[in-house]
């Protein structure tokens, strides 16, 4: 699955900082895992595209209403003009409120920094921002791991509002159930069924979730080493969800085994997405029993960014 260059999962336990994917890609990288998106690996993405579909994983810029964790509305001003009208501006628009990627700029490791040492923490700058992302692109592969799916169709449903972790086995057995292979470059998109959740809750229901997002329980991934190892060495390049924060929540970034993204971002240097728009693709996918195909995806371009809106689409 790896290339030849490339350590495994449990030979970066022996490098500096211990479980870390520094220097792999370079000295000077600041890409990280996207780098496995090779022209090779898109080329044989695109000739996946046979049904001519187009699936948007976007949710709507203005969900989750109101935002979480303690995120600002989106106040949309439209300039009317005679024979049309404007955009003025966009207030209180923040790139993270929905569907986003999270650049390698997002996360410092509380003992080692941000990802390949390119940027100080408490520092302002460009390293590590969401141009580097979007100067080159996202494009490749995309393999789908119906959890929701899955776990329904074994009488054991997800419950969206509480805490459900996925540790590497689970995944593994989701892949082998849905007989889909995994190739170095792929872009991971994991369902759970929280975004179709949460569009059925109720005005209170949503504020409630708003007011106490840090608390709350959400499905996601398990903050452990197998996971880690799993997704590393199965070449992932990019892993998104359509939950609010990848892993399982409540999460604790207070402390280093509490939160995943300061080993997933910091130190391996994954792309993370979170609060993508399934619903769609994963009805085509189940009905089709195809769970993969090619995804693209155009970050904003703003130098320094910390992360930006998801802008993916789907094609089968």
């Amino acid at each position: 699955m790896m290339r030849e260059n490339e350590p495994s999962y449990t030979q970066l336990a022996a490098r500096t900082p211990p479980g870390s994917s520094w220097g792999v890609f370079g000295e000077d990288d600041e890409a990280g895992t996207i780098n496995r998106l090779t022209p090779e690996h898109v080329r044989d993405a695109a000739r996946l595209v046979r049904a001519g579909l187009v699936f948007p994983l976007d949710w709507d810029l203005d969900l989750p209403d109101p935002p979480l964790f303690g995120r600002l509305p989106l106040v949309h001003t439209v300039i009317a003009e005679e024979n049309g009208g404007n955009d003025d501006r966009y207030d209180g628009f923040y790139p993270q409120r929905s569907s986003q990627w999270d650049a390698l700029s997002h996360i410092a490791h509380p003992n080692y920094g941000f990802y390949n040492a390119r940027r100080e923490v408490g520092t302002v700058g460009d390293a590590l921002g969401i141009h580097v992302w979007a100067e080159r692109g996202i494009a490749g592969r995309f393999v789908l791991l119906d959890a929701c799916q899955y776990r329904a169709d074994r009488g054991a449903p997800i419950d969206a509002d509480l805490s459900v972790p996925f540790d590497a086995a689970d995944l593994e057995d989701i892949r082998a159930a849905q007989d889909v292979e995994l190739r170095r470059g792929d872009i991971l998109l994991i369902r759970f069924g929280w975004t179709a959740w949460y569009e059925k809750l109720g005005e209170d229901e949503r504020r409630r979730l708003a007011a106490n997002t840090q608390d709350q329980g959400s499905p996601g991934l398990a903050r452990t080493d197998a996971v880690l190892e799993w997704l590393w060495d199965n070449g992932i390049s990019a892993v998104a969800a359509d939950v609010p924060a990848l892993e399982v929540m409540p999460f604790d970034n207070t402390a280093v085994d509490g939160f995943l993204h300061f080993r997933l971002i910091a130190l391996l240097g994954m792309a993370v997405g979170e609060m993508f728009n399934l619903e769609q693709l994963a009805e085509y996918c189940h009905r089709e029993r195809r769970y993969s195909g090619l995804l693209t995806s155009a970050p904003l371009h703003k130098r320094g960014g910390i992360g930006s809106p998801a802008n993916a689409l789907a094609l089968v």
